[in-house]
């Protein structure tokens, strides 16, 4: 590691006098092979290539339907939208040398983490490729299989190809998160020193060309697959597959999404939090150092892990949210039209590729409404940047409306029933509701302006006790409210279903799953804003970390302390908004599962009796499984953070200069720490998620055969799932509003209130804000992708059950 030659002999210059050096990580750029083949074809050679992959394409989307056209259309106009946001973030200023040598260090740890820990995640994901493809040779086949000529070998390698191109899918999302951020910060930082505005501007831009990516890629990457698969099995030609039954075929993919988004979000939740804590409780704690200071050896990894673990996690994660959401809406508004005997059952098949397309548009105009000012002067007030970015929300929950009401009325309009349209426009208006009341609700929970935080800042003055206990009670009575909503939004969105005029050939109504499915949609109807928000948090979060280490003036960094204090909110909020699109997307892919069941056995399987004793079983180790996988979460941010504060310690008794700037921390011994100890951690509560649904249903399968239950182990599934669904909703809400409370209450103390930094309030809020940690961005966060790929998972390996 270089060392500045001041430093090593102890110069007495003061610290803003000596040029700031710090470490350069790798040894040279990291770009992904598929970004470096790119990189090395001709230019020329490329454009063709893209015209030619353009060309086939949109003949194959034109071959299956309008539909896919225009979904293909407006896909490619928001990449060519996010480039335009990308350019126009890279043409910033980077700032003095000493902020691009900070921000080029946390660009080395994270690209070198994102390389060993996607490496990892790419290989379990062949060895479970090759396991699905050997169940698939051996399952049964349904008939509609059968009468269509897909046999099991062709059944198997649709599976694994959908896997395997949803868990690439997932992992590309996640790869344009980081890449994005680790460029942001510096720029953001740069920013700052002109004026708040402009900060924020590029935060948000930079954070919106993710989104628009993350939303567009998953978008496409189903549009393709299903289009190529219409196209190849020649769908609704006679002796082929019906078009309502193609949706059964893209459960894999959003699989593979699921498990490279549970195994990103583990092991990025695992490094930053593991960070953040030995960085806290060596440097504020036992030290009395500034957040960021320079002089903590665990400060380089912290701010790598909010790039890693906020930024790459989350861009795998809300991928997986609306390639499940899609994919499932997809199997019952097949199911739907099927048993409706609707003529042309594409619209309700594809309406969820309409309603995302449309969700790049007015994300896009979200994001734009946001601009800079013409004043840029430093001593212009700084405006509450949470009220922009609410105005920007409030723009893009407008327009999603009216696209909405829109997408109904073209697709879901049917001579069986002239005005179902307008009932599923209110079940997409529910979901809208419910979206808004969830980001309302978690910001209530966990800004420092409204009264929950300030209470739970003001446990902090009477000790480290009375904070814990009162971030824990709030955590516990936040979880009221989004369940009481989220009540509401299923039985309303599924009376309005019912209630549409969609019968079946006896008469029974059948639009109520699917009206949950359209609520589902309308919550995800303005995702890439959310996720805009989402990226805003880490990228302010880093800048101001830049600001602090390069030691810029006082002014500048009262600013970042602004926007990143608004990035912990937007964070929480947009956490409380994937937790109540993940309870909505479960359901459907619950409903999906029993679907499923239902053709693999040839016979009904429409509810789930938990009075059986096996089945109850199932609930309940649904329910251990979450608090299993919690436990095992926490702890092994625990066991990495004892490593690091090991580490920090150590440096600060051998190296007595770094307190006096005499000698420089080893940063690189920090991340390497984290890095290896993360990617070791993550293992063991990924592959409990993965084992545990398929092993109980494969057993309770062997006791049903022996019984004479022949869908037992598929009943102990469903049970299994529904709990966990519930357990782990709730579970999420506590931890994640509890951990963004705890955080923001710091803010807050730091801000002046209560004694301000450095007092005895102060160091208990850090205490609470140390537990919170793992719980807001480690445990909470991956459980709700755990019980989505609980429900794929089922979905995948639903024949292995009967």
């Amino acid at each position: 590691m270089m060392m500045d030659d001041d430093m090593e002999k102890g110069g007495l210059m003061p610290y803003l006098d000596r040029p700031r050096t710090f470490p350069n990580m790798r040894s040279k750029p990291y770009v992904p092979l598929i970004f470096r083949v790119l990189m090395g074809i001709n230019v020329r050679v490329l454009f063709v290539l893209l015209l030619l992959g353009f060309g086939v394409v949109f003949y194959v989307g034109a071959s299956t339907s309008p539909i896919i056209v225009f979904v293909f259309s407006v896909c490619i106009i928001s990449f060519i939208f996010a480039i335009y946001l990308c350019k126009w973030v890279l043409a910033k200023d980077e700032g003095p040398p000493e902020m691009v040598q900070i921000s080029d260090a946390i660009r080395d740890g994270a690209e070198g983490f994102f390389r060993t820990q996607y490496g990892t995640i790419s290989k379990m994901a062949c060895i479970l490729a090759l396991v699905i493809f050997s169940i698939y040779l051996f399952r049964t086949t349904t008939p509609q299989q059968e009468s269509s000529g897909i046999g099991r070998s062709t059944s198997a390698c649709i599976t694994v190809v959908a896997f395997l191109l949803g868990a690439l899918c997932s992992g590309i999302a996640g790869y344009v998160g980081m890449w994005v951020s680790v460029r942001a910060n510096v720029r953001v930082s740069s920013a700052a020193r002109r004026s708040a505005r402009e900060a924020l501007q590029i935060a948000t831009r930079a954070g919106g060309f993710s989104a628009i990516v993350v939303v567009g890629m998953a978008v496409i990457g189903v549009a393709i697959l299903y289009a190529t698969f219409y196209v190849w099995l020649g769908v609704d030609t006679p002796g082929s597959m019906k078009v309502t039954d193609l949706p059964l075929l893209l459960v894999g993919y959003g699989f593979g999404a699921s498990f490279v988004a549970l195994f990103a979000q583990l092991g990025g939740g695992i490094y930053t939090k593991a960070a953040d804590v030995g960085a806290d409780l060596v440097g504020k704690v036992e030290q009395g150092i500034p957040e960021d200071d320079p002089r903590n050896p665990a400060v380089i990894a912290d701010l790598v892990g909010d790039n890693v673990g906020d930024c790459a996690a989350r861009g795998a994660d809300l991928f997986e949210s609306i390639a499940a959401e899609i994919i499932s809406a997809m199997i019952l508004g097949g199911s739907m039209a099927q048993r409706c005997k609707i003529e042309d059952p594409s619209g309700f098949i594809l309406f969820p590729l309409v309603v995302h397309s449309f969700d790049l548009v007015i994300s896009s105009v979200g994001i734009l409404s946001i601009r800079g000012t013409r004043d840029s002067s430093m001593k212009t007030p700084i405006e509450d940047p949470m009220a922009i970015l609410q105005k920007g929300y409030s723009v893009t929950i407008v327009l999603a409306v009216l696209t909405f009401g829109a997408s109904t009325r073209w697709l879901l309009y049917t001579e069986k029933a002239p005005s179902a349209w307008l009932n599923f426009a209110l079940c997409g208006l529910v979901g809208i509701i419910t979206a808004y009341a969830f980001v309302w609700i978690t910001k209530y929970y966990t800004d420092y302006k409204h009264e929950p935080v300030r209470s739970l800042a003001l446990a902090s003055s009477t000790g480290h006790g009375t904070n814990i206990i009162a971030g824990v009670s709030l955590g516990l009575e936040s979880t009221a409210l989004p369940v009481l909503v989220i009540s509401v939004s299923i039985v309303s969105a599924y009376w309005l279903g019912q209630t549409s005029g969609l019968v079946d050939e006896s008469g029974i109504p059948t639009g109520g799953l699917f009206g949950t499915a359209v609520a589902t949609m309308g919550m995800l109807s303005t995702a890439a804003y959310v996720l805009t928000m989402d990226m805003f948090g880490p990228i302010a979060d880093n800048a101001g970390g830049i600001v602090e280490m390069s030691q810029q003036p006082e002014s500048v960094r009262e600013i970042t302390d602004v926007l990143d204090a608004v990035g912990n909110t937007t964070k929480a909020t947009t956490k409380g908004f994937a937790i109540g699109s993940a309870a909505l997307a479960s359901f459907l892919l619950f409903s999906a599962y029993m679907d499923e069941v239902a053709t693999f056995a040839q016979q009904p399987f429409k509810q789930v009796d938990i009075a059986i004793p096996e089945v109850f079983v199932g609930g309940l180790l649904g329910s251990m499984l979450i608090f299993l996988f919690s436990a095992w979460a926490c702890a092994a941010v625990g066991k990495t953070a004892q490593e690091v504060v090991n580490e920090v310690r150590r440096q600060f008794i051998e190296r007595p200069g770094i307190m006096e700037y005499k000698e420089k921390p080893d940063y690189g011994r920090c991340v390497a720490i984290v890095a290896s100890a993360s990617l070791r951690e993550m293992i063991k509560p990924g592959a409990l998620a993965i084992i545990s649904p398929i092993a109980v249903g494969f057993l309770f399968r062997i006791l049903g055969y022996y019984t004479g239950q022949p869908l037992l182990g598929a009943k102990v599934v469903a049970a299994m799932l529904m709990f966990a669904t519930v357990s782990g909703i709730l579970m999420a809400l506590f931890l994640n509003t509890a951990g963004g409370a705890w955080d923001n209450a710091k803010k807050y103390i730091e801000t002046g209130a209560l004694g301000g930094k450095g007092s005895d309030t102060h160091k208990a809020a850090i205490t609470g804000d140390t537990v919170g940690d793992p719980f807001k961005d480690t445990a909470g966060p991956s459980i709700h992708v755990l019980i989505k790929m609980l429900a794929t998972i089922t979905l995948v390996m639903a024949p292995i059950f009967l």
